[in-house]
């Protein structure tokens, strides 16, 4: 019998909610739509995991296979060679192949194996490489295109990526030699501190859709209690009220469910074309997790009803109108101290039991106290505004109105600007723990980028040949100085002494003074000169008697290891074994970290000291400063290094190295904050546009008397700044209070306690935003047609 009034009463609610007139559609769209907008945010929310799982997924399955070693060639092998190169900010992927056999298989998204020359680009490197931005790239990558990558091997369709069949590669420059591909790595545990991080990540950025949604379901609420009286009118009592706006609402949610499914359908179609903080899907990767997606279905409908008889229980309908609490009683401030008092006593506990060598923290602790910090900060601000309000009297007209009718329903215009309030106080905290934890998992890379930029490297037949790799790139347009020296190795020379399983050696670095000097600290040099330098065993480099063992002045060193490994390549049989005598008037000097921080050890010597001596297997090494008056600077470098040997390695140098998980964590962090902050501004909209439709009778009154509509429309700047500025004001000192806490658990301490001021900033933004949008809705209320009932 109950369930049976139960269905009886909310069906009817629900066929008000679609039969209620012009103005009751409007509020019922007004709420789905607000509904649909967090629903579907919510949904992308539950997709997250699987896009991350499915990039990794296909990363995977592209990899070559590298589970088992293959040591000869077969029809189905091949050598490969992977190429990353930058381009404008923005990675570009490679992989080279020479197939070995006639039935090498085929690479994922690959419709056939190129041929040699060709090469197979991603749609986005395609459309780059047919632009004019891609001219500079299009010299790097000078294979012949022919297909295309298909999305079984890209991580995403904004993907930059390539597949080329090249000749010149061989067992000495190749990465591995391959039969198959796919394989996967096993993933390591994350660091606690990451752990707290996305937890404290997770319960900001979804808890202001769900009081956006909770928000949305008490749209129209004024117009719905008088709808409700008149049911008294007829006979109906006030539980059968109740249930009847329960229906109401709950159509709403419904609405607004198949509302939120047809957006993040719509959204996810669109997972391609932008990329967020460098992460874009494929459509078929955006699926929420089940589990989630089934909550979130059920928990929005169940909440819309709760919200609603929570939302009368202030309210007293009665057959003649609606009673409101309008000398309403005064918000009680105890309950919602205890709110703050649960959360604090959950996160407290936890002080200082995160420790940085753990993968693993009290994740219910820490959900449970941030989710009831967060919602008693939400559950104050009522509280704030009223007591806030009743203290504001004499102003402009503008200012009175708008204080006027805050005082009178203060509670509406709170509930508006919830969302902000908790996004503002989880931004504050979680940017405290960014900064905060910034320092341990970002380090300064020893790396010096105002004595050079890029750093290249290639092999080199010989002396001369590396000379000229350096010289070429010296002569690149947008190249303002290189420090670039031949690399090579010396040998002491004669028989293996007792226990040596090889002969004793160390580096040899020929260039001329410029260069040298970035290595060691040399009193004085010019051509000629030669140096022994010495790391004093810095970085765990070798201690000084390792390098005299070999260098020191007046030795004689040899240029080619007398001791060759058998498996190893071997010189001419009869060949003799060229040596090299270091001057007695070479001075010994103290090594110095070089532009990419590190510090070298052996023997510096320039040109016309060795003259033309074979050196062993010697490599061009060019440290490049770059011209910042010249545009591309830094692409035209890469594009001499490749087209002196398209295996050659280009590294750009960076004064701060990031973890590289705390870089995953950041960016996914990044990306929900944009949706969430997206969806604050809108929900804030939303909920003006919605207010403004209800006074819309109260506006075309006051400007019928002769009210300037200027003074209206500072009027609705006032209603929405007074709450915000209040609710950000709160948002600072919870958002202060919660970081500490957080801080604490891991025993880090506060790097900046002026972290909140972009966050109150954006705050004020949406203010302006919102007021800007709400202004061509706020004129046509104002018409004196709003004077007209129906």
């Amino acid at each position: 019998m109950i369930l049976r009034t139960w269905a009886r009463d909310l069906a009817l609610g629900a066929r008000f909610a679609v039969t209620g007139g012009r103005s009751g559609r409007l509020r019922t769209l007004l709420t789905a739509t607000g509904v649909g907008f967090g629903v579907a945010l919510l949904l992308v929310a539950a997709s997250f995991p699987n896009m991350l799982f499915q990039r990794e997924v296909r990363e995977s399955v592209r990899a070559v296979d590298g589970s088992q070693e293959v040591t000869a060639p077969r029809a189905d092998t091949f050598l490969h060679l992977g190429r990353t190169t930058v381009y404008r900010d923005d990675v570009i992927s490679g992989l080279l192949l020479r197939p070995e056999g006639d039935a090498p298989p085929l690479p994922p998204g690959a419709p056939a194996f190129p041929r040699s020359g060709e090469m197979l680009v991603s749609p986005a490197l395609g459309k780059l490489l047919d632009s004019p931005e891609g001219a500079l790239l299009k010299e790097r990558l000078p294979y012949k295109t022919v297909g295309t990558i298909g999305p079984a091997g890209l991580i995403g369709p904004a993907e930059l990526r390539y597949v080329a069949h090249v000749d010149f590669l061989t067992t000495d420059n190749f990465d591995g030699r391959g039969s198959r591909y796919g394989w996967s790595v096993p993933e390591e545990p994350m660091n606690a501190f990451l752990i707290l991080l996305v937890v404290v990540a997770c319960v900001v950025l979804l808890l202001p859709v769900l009081v956006f949604v909770a928000t949305a379901v008490r749209f129209g609420g004024e117009q719905r209690d008088r709808r409700l009286a008149a049911l008294r009118l007829i006979g109906a009592d006030t539980a059968m009220t109740r249930r009847i706006a329960a229906g109401e609402s709950l159509a709403s949610a419904l609405l607004g469910l198949l509302v939120g499914l047809g957006l993040f359908a719509v959204a996810r179609q669109f997972a391609g074309v932008f990329t967020i903080w460098d992460v874009n899907a494929y459509p078929g990767d955006v699926v929420p997790m089940g589990p989630l997606a089934a909550l979130v279905l059920v928990v929005v409908p169940v909440a819309s009803v709760v919200v609603t008889l929570f939302a009368l229980r202030g309210v007293a309908i009665e057959p003649l109108g609606v009673v409101r609490t309008s000398t309403p009683r005064r918000r009680r401030l105890w309950w919602r101290l205890l709110l703050l008092a649960a959360g604090a006593a959950f996160l407290v506990p936890l002080v200082g039991e995160v420790e940085v060598n753990e993968t693993s923290i009290d994740t219910a602790g820490v959900v449970a106290g941030t989710t009831l910090a967060l919602i008693g900060l939400t559950t104050l601000l009522p509280w704030l505004v009223e007591a806030g309000v009743k203290r504001l009297h004499a102003g402009p007209v503008a200012w009175q109105l708008a204080v006027r009718r805050l005082q009178l329903s203060s509670g509406t215009a709170a509930r508006a600007v919830s969302g902000i309030v908790v996004a503002a106080t989880g931004a504050i905290a979680l940017q405290m723990l960014f900064q905060a934890m910034e320092s341990g998992f970002t380090q300064a890379s020893g790396e010096d980028t105002s004595r050079a930029q890029i750093a290249v490297g290639t092999d080199a037949r010989n002396a001369g040949e590396a000379r000229g790799v350096i010289d070429r790139i010296a002569r690149t347009d947008g190249v303002s100085a290189v420090i670039g020296t031949v690399e090579s190795r010396v040998w002491r020379p004669g028989p293996l002494k007792g226990g040596e399983e090889f002969a004793p050696m160390t580096s040899l670095r020929v260039g001329d003074c410029a260069s040298l000097r970035e290595y060691a600290t040399l009193p004085s040099c010019t051509d000629g000169d030669v140096f022994v330098f010495l790391a004093h065993g810095a970085q765990g480099n070798p201690g000084d008697s390792f390098v005299a063992r070999v260098a020191r002045p007046g030795a004689t060193v040899a240029l080619r290891d007398p001791h060759p490994h058998p498996d190893g390549p071997q010189p001419p049989k009869g060949a003799p074994l060229p040596q090299w005598r270091i001057p007695a008037t070479a001075r010994i000097v103290d090594s110095r970290p070089d532009p990419t921080g590190m510090y070298q050890y052996g023997v510096l010597a320039t040109p016309s000291a060795i003259g033309g001596l074979p050196l062993d297997e010697p490599d061009a090494q060019a440290m490049v400063r770059l011209d910042p008056a010249v545009p591309d600077a830094a692409e035209h470098v890469r594009n001499t290094a490749h087209a002196v040997d398209p295996t050659s390695w280009v590294r750009t140098l960076k004064d701060l190295e990031r973890d590289a998980a705390f870089s995953s964590v950041r960016t996914g962090i990044l990306v929900g904050s944009t949706l969430t902050m997206l969806l604050v501004a809108a929900s804030l909209l939303v909920t003006t546009l919605e207010q403004l439709r209800d006074r819309k009778r109260l506006l075309s009154s006051l400007v019928a008397f002769g009210t300037r509509r200027s003074t209206l429309s500072w009027s609705v700047l006032w209603q929405t700044a007074v709450p915000i500025l209040l609710g950000l004001a709160l948002s600072v000192v919870g958002g202060l209070g919660l970081g500490v806490i957080l801080l604490k658990m891991g025993g880090q301490r506060v790097e900046d306690w002026w972290g909140w001021v972009p966050v109150v900033g954006i705050g004020l933004g949406l203010i302006a935003a919102v007021t800007l949008l709400s202004m061509p809705l706020l004129w046509r209320l104002m018409r004196a047609d709003g004077l007209r009932t129906e």
